[in-house]
């Protein structure tokens, strides 16, 4: 999760095509990189990197619940 958001999700919103209002600059991270397909190469790596979380994480031990200690501090 980033911010909130699904990493795909931030991704796909951080990665508009935006025009301040103000000043009239435009924000296109497509121009970021010289190579065209920087953005799907991008998305593909998140989404790869967000699978192999998933297994990592499937792969795990359950967890054991463990009884916390009794209060033996005296008064």
């Amino acid at each position: 999760m980033v911010n909130g958001r699904s990493a795909l999700e931030w991704l796909i919103y951080m990665y508009q095509v935006k025009a301040d209002k103000d000043s009239g600059i435009t924000n296109d991270p497509n121009l970021y990189s010289d190579d065209p397909r920087y953005v799907v190469d991008l998305i593909k790596r998140v989404t790869y990197v967000a699978l192999e979380t998933v297994k990592l994480v499937k792969a795990l031990p359950a967890l054991k619940a463990i009884a916390s200690p009794s209060n033996t501090s005296k008064s």
